[in-house]
């Protein structure tokens, strides 16, 4: 039995698109187990005995639990290589596994700190500050990608098939919109988002998630 712990709009929704490919691929079902981080269900004594960090997602494969997203996306590869969940040759795989950690470990915080900047800083002052550093940073990082998908040649990351890079790089663009950067100025990842979002599998996710894409708002 596979369960996945997520929170709608968060970066769980990379795991989700993987089983949602995984499902239509293999026909392996998995069940979504919805945490509603505003009502701080991920601070239940239940759900920090599963993940002691407080934090989406978790993967739970016959009572075994496993966190990162970058290890839940290569456990779950290299249990269905016939997806195609990353590439299959060495060097194209280690390639998008780079990325995919620069989305977690480089992206992934810059945002961090334009949505909680409390947990850089204390006093209203010394967050908004935090919160303007970090938003210049993640417009930089968001305009970084843009180039990036302006460069490639097929309709999705790594050519003509999705992968779990495709999912990361929608919640990156997603959050943009939630720290006031408009997506639509970024025209190249705004068309490749808009493009992804209408494999099946990605679709499905939204769909479960209720997910807008584009939510960002003029001041």
């Amino acid at each position: 039995m596979i369960e996945l712990y997520y929170a709608p709009g968060a970066c769980s929704f990379v795991p989700h698109v993987a089983l949602e490919m995984i499902r239509e691929a293999t026909g392996q079902a998995f069940e979504p187990r919805l945490i509603k981080l505003h009502r701080a269900e991920h601070r239940a004594p239940e759900y920090l005995a599963l993940n002691p960090e407080g934090q989406v997602p978790v993967l739970v494969v016959d009572g075994k639990v496993l966190t990162q997203i970058v290890a839940i996306c290569d456990f779950l590869d290299r249990e269905h290589p016939a997806v195609g969940l990353l590439p299959a040759e060495s060097w194209a795989r280690a390639q998008a596994l780079a990325t995919l950690a620069w989305f977690n470990n480089t992206a992934h915080p810059a945002f961090t700190h334009v949505f909680m900047p409390n947990k850089f800083a204390d006093g209203e002052a010394y967050q908004a500050e935090v919160k303007r550093v970090g938003r210049d940073r993640y417009h930089d990082i968001l305009k970084r990608i843009d180039s990036m998908v302006a460069a490639q040649t097929g309709p999705y990351w790594l050519g003509d098939r999705l992968s779990v890079l495709d999912a990361y790089a929608i919640a990156l663009l997603r959050w943009g919109g939630l720290g006031g950067i408009d997506p639509e100025s970024l025209p190249a990842y705004y068309a490749y988002m808009q493009r992804v979002a209408k494999a099946p599998a990605v679709a499905a996710a939204i769909e479960r998630e209720r997910l807008q894409l584009n939510v960002f708002k003029k001041a």
